[in-house]
């Protein structure tokens, strides 16, 4: 290999490797040592700006709008695949020839930092000042994000780290509340008291998004409810909520109990009346066909008592435990409340008998711990009266896989509540929001205060009602109030430096299927309502990475065996990003380390067939290429295959299928170009004294453009060793600093040079097997090979007919047609 003295040696790559690599004259380390190489790169990206973003000055842009990682602990190799994936949709859209936006944000505000610090710290935020816990999450935060930069830099993610933001910061803040308040004005948002999702184990309220269920035993309570014309014989799981009794529902149509509607029936334990009424939604085939209605047992007592206008009673209190108002088990926890009853009910014979069951239960997805609902004053943004124009949003956006789109609909079809903005914690983005000592009215902060917190700020004028005094709003936003307004903190919405013209609607959004009831769905809702778009043209929904059947690899779970750093600091980062791109979009997978071998096997092979090449490329430049047209047809079909390949890769990246694409590339690598293009070339590169040295030429310029070629396919799958080997040879000829700035260049396919090279393909696979089933070595000679062909391939097989008999060992072809 000739490298141009002082082409190299102008501070782009040689200064970063200190001439550990590239030496003038000669070839590539004999092996790749993949630790010096990628942190060197990634030193030179970082230096020469390689990934920065120019604001659309000389092309168009392509922006995406990242998942901000939750701090909530330490990041696995779910995340590794999933970004990872994303990540190459960025690179590929810049060797497309877009100037690429791609920030990266940390969500770091809200119930999910809130608890990695109290587990961290060992201490719960309610028992110390908010100034204090408000500290040692600020600096927890920083080690988690630290850690996260550290890992997707070492990933070689081609972020412009200039765009960083954080949720907690003063901006994302600021327009989070300027949000709040815009929707307030719209009468969007609104508060009021009513029953509400509640985590006892959190303290604090939740949004229907944040449930998950999960299957439990429980018991099945049989009680005897008395009424003047006989008793009701009920099946309940929460006997501790009988005090809580407004009425008894049963279904109109059911034969067995119609006599009883309209009738007084006495709770059993507690002897006050309550109404026996019918609704078409009880179900007659679950426990006896009766059930009692509470405050508040499940969502469908909180929908009957709305339908029904029933009078509720407080029986569980927001940390957990019973009112000590209600007699018996008052200031006990539930679980313990339940068993008090039920031993009460026993001893009184009020119980007639017991059934264990499993059913499926609400839980807190943060936590996992049964919910509640109490009621409650909560802030909530009206989503119900909009699902229409919800629904139509799913239409405007282009979904990849498309079905995901249909997880969004479902969701939407059966949204039963408001979205509940507002969180009974501490460390999250404050409500803007003071309220009036006198007349109770809310009052909202004036733009100039952004950010704001109305613990330490008040308002900038008194009430309409004339009073100075007031009450701050305590809660906090639901973090996804905050993440769900991403693409605006992008924007820098209605900031002095708002770029929404450059950015919006961003071009894509990447995120995991499971947060599309969540951060998809709120996203769009917070979208529609500020600018009247929805926020992205495509949505790439990645899969999980699984732990075993079923279960997802999570920071909740605790469930990764190895961390990613360590895995990258033993296995290489391109080994990671390449296992990373092998499954279909969309769907799960299961890692082990023993997958990273595959991998490596194609790293060594890409690292090995390019010296291979280099090693060929002797006195070669691109200025003394050979044309085209004058090429061997052979050396022609190669380099078809790259160009059909890059075409096909690009359709395929373009609808986010990137394990099909590589898989496009991989078969172009490992069949068409190791496999047999350069064993078809290989000895007229070697003997060009015997070949002729135009044909040697011919067989250069091919490998010379078809590798570079192959280089540019794989750059967004491994981008350090293809950007290794760009720099050890290629960055003397081409014009940019790194590959990562090239372009994937394609051609009108000529079809004629790729249905020959199937043809010369289909020929030497039947040499090889014929030869394999006779014993005989590749080597061995042949007497006669006959190629039988189109008439229209004649003339290139005469073309051919040197590197035929190299490779066949043939000592006669005969070509026919």
């Amino acid at each position: 290999m000739y490298v141009r003295p002082g082409r190299l040696a102008q501070g782009v790559f040689l200064s970063v490797l200190d001439n550990l690599y590239i030496q003038e004259e000669s070839v590539m380390e004999k092996k790749y040592d993949f630790q010096k190489a990628e942190k060197a790169l990634e030193k030179m990206w970082q230096e020469n700006d390689i990934y920065r973003y120019q604001n659309g000055k000389e092309r168009k842009i392509f922006s995406i709008d990242t998942p901000p990682p939750t701090v909530s602990g330490k990041l696995h190799i779910g995340h590794v695949f999933s970004y990872t994936q994303a990540e190459m949709i960025a690179r590929f859209k810049r060797m497309q020839g877009y100037d690429v936006f791609y920030p990266f944000g940390f969500d770091d505000n809200g119930l999910p930092t809130e608890r990695l610090v109290e587990r961290d710290e060992k201490i719960r935020a309610n028992q110390m000042p908010r100034s204090e816990f408000r500290a040692k999450c600020m600096k927890t935060i920083g080690t988690y994000e630290g850690e996260f930069k550290e890992l997707w830099s070492r990933l070689g993610f081609s972020v412009d780290w200039n765009l960083q933001y954080q949720t907690v910061s003063d901006r994302a803040q600021r327009i989070s509340q300027r949000s709040f308040i815009e929707l307030a004005k719209k009468k969007k948002a609104y508060m009021k008291t009513s029953p509400v999702l509640w985590c006892t184990e959190c303290q604090t309220s939740i949004a229907q998004a944040e449930l998950e269920t999960k299957e439990c035993e429980t018991v099945f309570n049989y009680l005897n409810f008395t009424t003047p014309i006989g008793n009701l014989l009920i099946a309940t799981t929460r006997p501790e909520l009988l005090a809580g009794c407004a009425c008894i529902f049963v279904h109109p149509d059911d034969t067995r109990y119609k006599k009883f509607i309209g009738q007084k029936a006495i709770v059993p334990l507690y002897d006050f009346e309550i109404p026996i009424l019918a609704d078409d939604t009880v179900a007659m085939d679950k426990g006896t066909g009766v059930v009692m209605c509470a405050s508040f047992g499940d969502s469908a007592d909180v929908e009957w008592y709305q339908k029904h206008k029933l009078t509720s009673k407080e029986v569980i209190l927001a940390d957990g435990t019973i009112s000590e108002k209600i007699d018996f088990i008052g200031k006990m926890t539930v679980k313990k409340a339940r068993a008090y009853i039920i031993e009460l009910l026993k001893k009184q014979n009020l119980l007639v008998k017991q059934e264990t069951i499993r059913h499926m239960v609400a839980v807190h997805e943060r936590c996992q711990h049964e919910v509640e609902f109490i009621m409650s004053k909560q802030w909530y943004i009206d989503v119900l009266s909009e699902k229409d124009r919800f629904l139509k949003a799913a239409d405007e956006i282009r979904w990849h896989p498309e079905h995901m789109k249909n997880r969004y609909k479902i969701w939407v079809e059966n949204l039963k509540w408001d979205w509940c903005i507002s969180r009974q914690r501490y460390f999250g983005v404050p409500f803007p929001v003071w309220y009036c000592k006198k007349c109770g009215k809310p009052i909202f902060a004036e733009e100039s205060q952004l950010p704001v917190n109305p613990l330490e700020q008040s308002p900038l004028k008194a009430c309409t009602c004339g009073c100075n005094e007031f009450i701050p709003e305590t809660a906090v936003f639901d973090t996804w109030a905050t993440s769900s307004v991403t693409p605006l903190i992008n924007a820098h919405y209605k900031e002095t430096d708002d770029i929404s013209d450059e950015i919006f609607p961003m071009g894509m959004r990447s995120q995991a299927h499971e947060i599309i009831r969540t951060w998809a769905f709120y996203t769009i809702v917070k979208s529609l309502y500020h600018t009247g778009q929805v926020p992205w043209k495509d949505i790439m929904i990645s899969g999980f990475v699984l732990a075993k059947p079923g279960e997802k690899i999570s920071k909740s779970k605790n469930n990764a065996s190895n961390s990613p750093m360590m895995l990258i600091e033993k296995h290489s980062a391109d080994a990671m990003r390449y296992w990373a791109a092998n499954s279909k979009l969309g769907t799960d997978t299961f890692f082990s380390e023993e997958e990273l071998k595959i991998s490596k096997r194609f790293l060594n092979k890409l690292y090995n067939a390019s010296k291979f090449v280099i090693l060929q490329l002797n006195e070669f430049t691109p200025e003394n290429a050979m044309k085209e047209e004058k090429m061997l047809p052979i050396d022609r079909w190669i380099m078809e295959r790259v160009n059909e390949t890059t075409i096909r890769a690009a359709q395929l990246l373009n609808e986010f299928e990137i394990g099909q694409a590589r898989h496009e590339i991989d078969e172009l690598f490992w069949s068409d170009f190791c496999d047999f293009y350069i064993e078809i070339a290989k000895e007229r590169l070697y003997q060009p004294q015997k070949h002729g040295e135009e044909n040697c030429r011919s067989g250069q310029t091919a490998l010379y453009y078809s590798l570079l070629g192959i280089l540019k396919l794989y750059a967004i799958y491994t981008p350090y060793m293809t950007d290794y080997i760009f720099q050890e040879y290629y960055r003397q000829y081409e014009k940019e600093i790194s590959l990562h700035q090239t372009i994937w260049q394609t051609k009108t396919t000529q079809t004629e040079y790729l249905e020959f090279g199937e043809h010369v393909k289909a020929t030497l696979t039947q040499v090889r097997k014929d030869k394999t089933q006779k014993q005989m070595s590749m080597k061995d000679p042949i007497e006669k090979l006959t190629i039988t062909c189109p008439k229209a391939y004649r003339e290139f097989y005469q073309k051919t007919l040197g590197d035929l008999y190299a490779c066949t060992a043939a000592e006669k072809i005969q070509i026919r047609s």
